[in-house]
Formats: structure tokens, C-alpha cells, sequence
């Protein structure tokens, strides 16, 4: 495996406990100052202050303790990409529920500088053309 490869995998696993143990400054320091943050609903986060502002919630405790849980890691070592695919789980409306999704992670060096978030739904998002 290349240095590069073991980089980017121990940069998304450390990143994902970031939210495992709820700790939203640590999760903010692995973002570049001119990140962009697509949520899996649709809206885009320029920059950290945005950012930090789009994961408040999962930090908040209202959906109770934030956990992913990795599947899958496919790693791009030539164009900096990883797609990582997850469960999440939560409290939603008081009960317990695991999302599966995926994040495409773009990065400059070590630093991620954009983070695209897609997640399974009954319904399909669909935007303007």
C-alpha cells in the first residue's frame, strides 16, 4: 500500500471518529479554510464557518449519540478522492435508525476541501436542470 493510501485512510478514520466521540473542534481542524461542504438535503457550505454551522446539529445531542460506522473505502491516490460508504446511527423522532450513505472527500494535502454527502431515501432529491 502506498504512503499516500495509508495517509488518506488514517485522515478518514481519525475524521470519522471526530464524530464517534462528538467532538465538532476536532472534526473542523481536518477541513481547509476554503472547504465546501454539500449536505446529503441539498444545501452547499462554503468555507469552515458554514460548515461548522451545517454539523452543529449532529453534535447538538438532538439526534442522541452520532455514530458512523464504515463499509466501504475507495481511495483515488493519483486525485486525492476517497468515496467512503457508512451507516449512520441516530435518534430520530425517538426512535433508533441507521442512515446509509456515502461521502466523495476531496483533498489538498491534508486537508479536506470538499466533502460530498449522499445518503439512500425513499424519495429522490431533484434539482433544476
Amino acid at each position: 500500500m502506498s504512503d499516500r493510501r495509508i495517509e488518506l485512510t488514517h485522515i478518514i478514520e481519525a475524521f470519522t471518529a471526530c464524530f464517534n466521540r462528538n467532538d465538532l473542534d476536532s472534526l473542523m481542524n481536518w477541513f481547509a479554510d476554503d472547504a465546501v461542504y454539500e449536505e446529503v438535503n441539498g444545501p452547499v457550505n462554503h468555507g469552515k464557518a458554514a460548515i461548522r454551522k451545517a454539523f452543529e446539529p449532529l453534535f447538538s445531542g438532538q439526534f442522541g449519540a452520532v455514530t458512523f460506522v464504515g463499509r466501504d473505502l475507495f481511495i483515488d491516490v493519483d486525485a486525492d478522492k476517497v468515496m467512503a460508504s457508512w451507516d449512520c446511527h441516530l435518534t430520530m423522532e425517538g426512535k433508533a435508525k441507521v442512515l446509509e450513505g456515502l461521502d466523495l472527500y476531496h483533498f489538498r494535502g491534508d486537508r479536506i476541501v470538499q466533502k460530498l454527502a449522499y445518503c439512500k431515501a425513499k424519495q429522490p432529491r431533484y434539482t433544476d436542470a
